[in-house]
């Protein structure tokens, strides 16, 4: 990164930084409380060109790199969490298409896109199908200049409130592999597509996760995104190493927050007449909380360079992933139980990161997923 690339970065962090302080932190425990889907300050996100953060400014987005993403999503999720996941499943949709769209598509789509006007996110999991992509049962058939489209799709992240999503289906039921037969398309809302129910959540508060159901619905041919069918699944896999990337800020972010409130309250409580942060039993939790969220955001930054250069980084996402998520979930509990019982109550901060976290090691493909998939690109870049 070049001097004025950094002083460009740190301006645009401190804005955020403003945003977050001023339009987000006075409203967080209402809405948190409330699970009020945030109306206003998603207003304020679409002003400030968040929506399109990672579009390429010929398409109207402020082209940043992935490094400088990844700090953002890390700083918003040190406030709430919940506000990331809404960028995340957009930019995802968003990527598809720049990377993969024709020309048309990308002159049609990323500009609303960028400004907001058209939101949403991604259409893969399934009532019966989460990790194994390749079980989906959603179909699309042919039919003249457009497909019909039948099946359901499960844990939709902005599927209320968002507009169009990228929806991954089978074209060819007999494809053989499975995935030569998965086509991905940009597909707005209409006539056929409905939001059968919205999914109540232990934490992830404020944000829709929805069961979107689709009944004869009519996508037009030049939607299907690249033009030829056959190809999706790849492109929801290199979408995923951008999703694996955000979901290891987010785990920075609350593994952040957490050791914040724990090293804040462990200098005002006092025991046996003094702070407990001069008991060498909280001395020894704030310093593996503190190792662990610093190696943590080390292994998000080096997964995002290596997306900035063009490399296949599933290994060093699937890493990223992996250790800032499981990190996020030791120091909330380790937040809590600093705190004590009033880790237990909702008066402090911490009860929230401790609901937050555990969602992070399930989305964006399970820990137990991630570490299959490093042991593979270990031994796939190390032949003997």
């Amino acid at each position: 990164m070049t001097d004025r690339d950094d002083g460009q970065e740190q301006l645009i962090l401190d804005m955020v930084g403003r945003f977050l302080e001023q339009e987000v932190r006075p409203h967080v425990w209402q809405l948190e409380h409330d699970d009020t889907y945030p109306e206003e300050i998603v207003e304020k996100m679409k002003a400030m060109g968040l929506f399109g953060c990672l579009i390429a400014p010929e398409y109207g987005g402020l082209g940043l790199s992935t490094v400088t993403y990844a700090k953002i999503i890390e700083r918003i999720s040190e406030e709430w969490m919940s506000l990331s996941g809404i960028l995340n499943s957009h930019l995802i949709m968003a990527t598809a298409v720049q990377r993969n769209g024709t020309e048309a598509q990308k002159q049609a789509y990323l500009p609303r896109f960028a400004t907001g006007e058209l939101r949403g996110g991604i259409g893969l999991t399934e009532p019966d199908c989460g990790t194994d992509l390749q079980a989906i049962r959603t179909v699309a058939r042919r039919d003249g200049d457009a497909y019909v489209v039948n099946g359901a799709k499960m844990w939709i992240t902005n599927g209320y409130h968002g507009n169009c999503f990228a929806l991954l289906v089978k074209t060819d039921l007999q494809a053989e592999p499975r995935h030569k037969g998965m086509s991905l398309f940009i597909a707005e809302k209409g006539p056929g597509f409905t939001v059968s129910r919205q999914l109540e959540k232990l934490g992830y508060k404020g944000i829709d996760s929805t069961e979107l159901v689709f009944e004869d619905y009519r996508i037009p041919a030049d939607r299907l995104i690249g033009g030829v069918e056959g190809r999706g699944l790849q492109m929801v896999l290199n979408g995923l190493e951008l999703g694996r990337i955000n979901v290891a800020a987010r785990g920075v972010g609350v593994a952040q927050a957490a050791l914040r409130e724990a090293v804040k309250y462990a200098q005002q409580r006092k025991t046996f007449g003094k702070p407990i942060c001069e008991h060498q039993a909280i001395q020894t939790k704030l310093g593996d909380m503190a190792t662990r969220t610093e190696a943590s955001r080390l292994l998000t930054l080096r997964a995002a360079e290596a997306y900035d250069r063009g490399e296949r980084c599933d290994m060093e996402a699937g890493m990223a992933k992996l250790f800032a998520t499981e990190t996020a979930v030791e120091n909330s509990l380790e937040a809590v139980r600093i705190h004590g019982g009033y880790g237990y109550s909702k008066e402090y901060l911490v009860e929230r990161f401790y609901r937050d976290a555990p969602l992070l090691v399930i989305g964006e493909g399970t820990n137990e997923m991630q570490r299959i998939i490093i042991s593979k690109q270990l031994v796939q870049r190390n032949r003997i």
